[in-house]
């Protein structure tokens, strides 16, 4: 019998451990779910799940494995701590190392696909006191199979945005201009979503187009409408790279960086004609999406959670006399300790073994 518990900070990744408490219960384990926010806490007892009301009580569980969708997870955790990480590498800076910063708290790192785990495995080299194990991402598996192209009359694009100001579509007054103008056409059903840090009054605002052809949803699973979306509008969210799994193009609005699977653009004037082209699906875009998913995320069959569950549990038994002992990391040890209210001496620098 193994004991898991899913560690999350943020609400928008409950998706992420949705797959995952499926296949942990499928296999006859324990599963509970964890964050030291208040906000996510209530969307998760919301969302009917065994939520452990605050540390003390993740310590009382005892779990063997900590499966986390946050950057830290506590030291004194006496478990086998297990990285899966919040989102795909979203490339919003040039040069950005966030998704692939060491921070010293993980003994495995489950890594999405060779794009990542080329990077962690030069990372596990470097700092040899953690494993990575390449599984796909949970979060994707509700995504597969993949629907058909539909052949409705009105297509129907997905907008998504991320919540950074200066790369966010959503604080664009020309934008949100011209997206009013095309829902009132309705030439397409517009389906938008944004991310959960968004401020109130730019969420009211673009909840304000609200009508027959557009629909605003207030919802961290976004998979559901992936799959009914044609094409996707966006700016630098971490959102595009799932999307994409499903061979579907994506426009972008001032992406960060030049790439050659989407179709970019910088102006709004652009838009109009740029949703033309999705429409189109231009060959040397979706051969060059090919390309960059099977490098992403090579995983189509929808059983990432089964090949992480498994993974975990096996090196949950394997001899790891050969990592290292963890990085000291008083400071963020510290910080962890502030944030729980909970402070203690002990700290567990050695990877669990059942």
């Amino acid at each position: 019998m193994y004991k898991f518990l899913i560690y999350i900070s943020y609400a928008y990744a409950i998706p992420i451990g949705r797959p995952l408490e499926y296949e942990i219960k499928k296999r006859g384990y324990e599963i509970k779910w964890f964050s030291e926010l208040e906000t996510a806490k209530r969307k998760l007892i919301q969302e009917e799940l065994d939520v452990l009301n605050d540390i003390r009580d993740v310590l009382a569980y005892r779990p063997d494995i900590v499966l986390a969708a946050a950057n830290d997870v506590p030291d004194f955790i006496n478990a086998l701590k297990v990285q899966i990480f919040h989102g795909f590498h979203a490339e919003k800076r040039k040069g950005e190392i966030g998704h692939f910063r060491i921070r010293g708290f993980f003994d495995l790192y489950c890594t999405q696909g060779p794009s990542t785990t080329s990077e962690f495995k030069d990372l596990q080299k470097k700092h040899r006191h953690f494993e990575v194990i390449e599984t796909g991402w949970p979060k994707v598996d509700p995504l597969f199979p993949i629907n058909k192209k539909s052949n409705r009359k009105v297509p129907t694009i997905m907008i998504a945005s991320t919540f950074t100001p200066r790369l966010s579509l959503a604080y664009n007054e020309e934008v949100f201009q011209a997206i009013r103008k095309i829902s009132e056409t309705g030439k397409f059903r517009i389906f938008m979503v944004l991310h959960p840090k968004m401020p109130e009054a730019i969420v009211a605002k673009w909840k304000s187009l609200n009508n027959k052809h557009f629909t605003f949803f207030d919802t961290t699973d976004l998979i559901p409408l992936f799959k009914q979306a044609d094409f996707m509008f966006a700016d630098t969210t971490s959102a595009i790279q799932e999307f994409l799994l499903q061979r579907k193009p994506v426009v972008t609005f001032r992406h960060s960086q030049k790439k050659d699977y989407l179709i970019q653009i910088e102006e709004a004037s652009q838009i109009d004609a740029s949703f033309e082209k999705a429409l189109h699906c231009p060959e040397e875009i979706m051969n060059s999406i090919e390309k960059y998913i099977l490098q992403l995320h090579p995983y189509f069959d929808g059983r990432s959670s089964e090949r992480l569950i498994s993974a975990v549990i096996e090196f949950l038994h394997k001899d790891k006399s050969y990592l290292k002992r963890k990085p000291l990391n008083l400071a963020r040890k510290y910080r962890i300790r502030k944030q729980l209210h909970y402070f203690t001496w002990k700290s567990y620098n050695r990877p669990f073994r059942k």
